[in-house]
């Protein structure tokens, strides 16, 4: 069987119990390794130092683990984990709570300054969301915009629909759920009452229940002993009554040699993880423990070593088919919820020009209610002369359908078009508030369409993959013969399965910067700060300097000699370099955050920029002023490039594509698009990640935030979708 990759509602509900043993600990500093692993590290007073891990990958989990199994810290600290330690350094560890008996933990911990939750999504894509104590939403691994469900910085954190608990479901509403099904009972009880497939077999043995009954060949001796079972489940997990297990499987029967059960030759592995024995696993060798937390950490750290020592896993062909009809069905649902938000949008601008159509016969109604509220005329009073008014055909009157005091609105019929107004507002205010209500709804539709192109690039991928698959099926037999020669070629880096990481921080990787073509050196400030800086303390004697025509882009200065050589003004930098410093100053200024592909800029020597503003005039901090003629490179066109580069160094740069292609083992093209840089910083670490064989390599070196720190300002998008 297939080992257990992510914990079920039932695990989480035993898991909430031991978790709540460490209320109190205080939070010292938190990690984030990748996109989806979040690492807590606490002191509590009476057990020391706590180590918690939070999962949202392939691999979906939560609990504590020992401090010497913890992974070694990232170099550069992400965006994100900057925020948690900023929200959370010194706070207390309030408790843990599982969102009704969904795959949802919900985190809280408190501080002088404010009540801080962290909720981990345990199903589907997976994502971890920061809120504060109202449930606003600080920062997210991952935005969801959905028909059904909003998860983004700034909004309030929207839950998923809320579904049955089993495990305090009453006996009526479980006989409902159970009559309900058209199916048979075990797969009833996984659907209908949110089991699983695991615990929905397990509950059928310990009932003694046939799997595979029909539903309406139970009766109610059988829903007797299910629910007799279900309630023995959850008393026991309300107790925190466990004995815990971890189980093994061989590979292998005959390697049971004793025939005591006990799998020998060393071909064990572990496949699951319980609170408490299970029927189900009668035939699997488990290890008991003292605690779940502790079979937890010991599971999730064999089944990483396990697979670390696994055959390539080329060896079998990954489930493409699979992987690629649930985006399919991704999309399906996503165009059907920006169907959804086109009708609605539609339908609400309708409503507003409805009103300015029939303004007099509207405006007639909400003046007659606002007089009447001024006359301390109840609501009641004014629903009953509105009936009164259209028994005798008055048209205003009989356009109102209901007069809702609770609320003060009145609904209103107009050309079959049931509208709801605010009747403390006149017509303009109550059109303008359709307006403003499609518009929101036109930004829900943006942000669907967002997410549909990134599940689109994950179709795209997985059939790239497929492909490149097949592709390498067929031409096992050449790539046998040109091993011999490898040598003799370059290393071909993405196939490494291990790639040694060799960092190195320059002292100018706090600006922007990337080298040119010809080798120079090109640095940009990030803000007026770092503007004032470049000129004041790094430009020298036969430097460049460019800046976009347009206001609002970085000093760019092309440097002729690293700081600590003796600069010299005798060195001609080729045209080539200047070229590609032009094209950096404007794909990192205001032109590219404009949506704009071309803007002019102008180059200068450094000995014509000067601090020193003209007589009269006023220098703003970042500002220079310039002395003689400029050379004008007219209509540059933008264009960036993100890339990683093997060697000499293992690190992140960025620049014009034809810089950054020739020093990078692979590259991504940008442009300007309608993805936040964020946002696209995920895109491109996903496609990285997918480029390399060794996965971990671009999680250390290439996060999203490391990717952030070399792309344009604004919106963008892969060059080549």
């Amino acid at each position: 069987m297939d080992p257990k990759r992510e914990l079920t509602s039932v695990d989480l509900a035993a898991l909430v119990g031991e978790l709540g043993a460490y209320e109190g600990a205080k939070v010292d500093k938190a990690y984030l390794y990748g996109d989806d692993l979040v690492r807590l590290k606490m002191r509590d007073f009476d057990r020391g130092r706590m180590e918690l891990l939070l999962e949202v990958g392939e691999v979906k989990r939560a609990h504590t683990v020992a401090p010497e199994r913890v992974p070694d810290a990232p170099g550069r600290p992400p965006q994100f984990a900057m925020m948690l330690r900023n929200r959370l350094s010194g706070a207390d560890f309030a408790g843990v709570e599982q969102y009704e008996f969904d795959r949802i933990l919900e985190f809280i911990f408190e501080r002088d300054d404010g009540t801080t939750r962290i909720i981990v999504e345990l199903f589907g894509q997976g994502n971890v969301a920061v809120t504060d104590g109202e449930y606003e939403v600080i920062d997210c691994l991952e935005t969801v915009r959905l028909k059904s469900r909003t998860v983004v910085p700034g909004s309030r954190y929207e839950f998923p629909d809320t579904r049955t608990n089993p495990l305090t479901v009453s006996r009526e509403a479980f006989d409902h759920e159970m009559d309900d099904s058209d199916t048979d009972v075990v797969r009833t009880l996984a659907t209908q009452l949110n089991f699983g497939g695991l615990y929905a077999e397990e509950v059928c043995t310990r009932a003694g229940v046939e799997k595979g009954m029909d539903i309406d060949d139970a009766d109610e001796a059988v829903y007797d002993r299910l629910y007799e079972t279900i309630e023995r489940l959850a008393l026991d997990i309300r107790n925190g009554n466990f004995d815990p297990r971890l189980y093994l499987e061989t590979d292998d029967e005959d390697d049971d040699a004793d025939g005591d059960g006990t799998p020998e030759g060393g071909d064990a592995h572990v496949v699951d993880v319980t609170p408490f024995p299970l029927e189900e696993h009668e035939d699997l060798d488990g290890e008991p423990y003292d605690s779940f937390l502790s079979a937890l950490d010991d599971y999730f750290f064999r089944l990483e070593l396990a697979e670390e020592e696994e055959p390539d896993p080329t060896d079998q062909r990954p489930d493409f088919e699979s992987e690629i009809a649930k985006h399919e069905r991704i999309i399906e649902q996503q165009q059907g919820a920006i169907e959804g938000f086109e009708q609605e949008a539609e339908s609400l601008r309708e409503q507003a020009e409805l009103l300015y159509a029939e303004y007099g016969l509207v405006d007639d109604i909400l003046s007659t209610i606002l007089g009447a509220r001024k006359r301390d005329r109840s609501w009641d009073d004014i629903r009953d002369r509105f009936e009164e008014g259209a028994e005798q055909g008055i048209d205003a009157a009989e356009a109102v359908v209901d007069v809702d005091g609770s609320d003060g609105t009145v609904t209103v019929d107009i050309d079959d078009e049931r509208i709801s107004l605010d009747a403390q507002q006149g017509v303009e205010q109550n059109a303008d508030r359709l307006y403003t209500e499609a518009k929101r709804v036109e930004e829900k539709k943006e942000g669907a369409l967002a997410a549909i192109e990134n599940t689109r690039d994950d179709l795209e991928d997985a059939k790239r993959r497929r492909d490149e698959w097949e592709d390498d099926e067929s031409g096992g037999a050449d790539e046998a013969e040109a091993d011999e020669d490898e040598e003799d070629s370059q290393r071909d880096w993405l196939s490494e399965p291990s790639i040694p990481i060799r960092e190195n921080e320059p002292w100018f990787d706090r600006f922007r910067w990337f080298h040119t073509s010809d080798g120079y050196l090109v640095i940009g400030g990030r803000n007026a700060d770092q503007n004032e800086e470049l000129v004041k303390k790094y430009l020298e004697p036969g430097d460049k300097v460019l800046h976009t025509q347009a206001h609002g882009g970085p000093v760019t200065v092309l440097k002729a000699t690293d700081p600590s050589e003796a600069s010299s003004s005798d060195i001609d930098l080729p045209e080539s370099s200047v070229a590609e410093a032009a094209q950096f100053a404007v794909s990192y200024s205001s032109v590219w955050k404009d949506g704009r592909y071309a803007g002019d800029v102008y180059a200068v020597d450094s000995d014509q920029v000067s601090k020193t503003p003209e007589s009269g005039e006023y220098l703003e901090k970042g500002g220079f002023a310039i002395r003689g003629d400029r050379t004008y490179y007219r209509d540059t066109a933008v264009g960036a490039a993100v890339g990683i580069q093997c060697e000499p160094y293992t690190r992140v740069i960025g620049g014009p594509p034809s810089a950054i292609e020739g020093q990078a083992v692979t590259t991504i093209e940008l442009e300007p698009g309608r993805y936040a840089q964020a946002d696209a910083a995920k895109r491109l670490y996903r496609r990285f990640r997918d480029r390399f064989e060794d996965e971990t390599f671009v999680r250390k070196i290439a996060s999203p935030d490391r990717i952030q720190h070399f792309m344009p300002p604004g919106g963008s998008r892969i060059a080549d979708d």
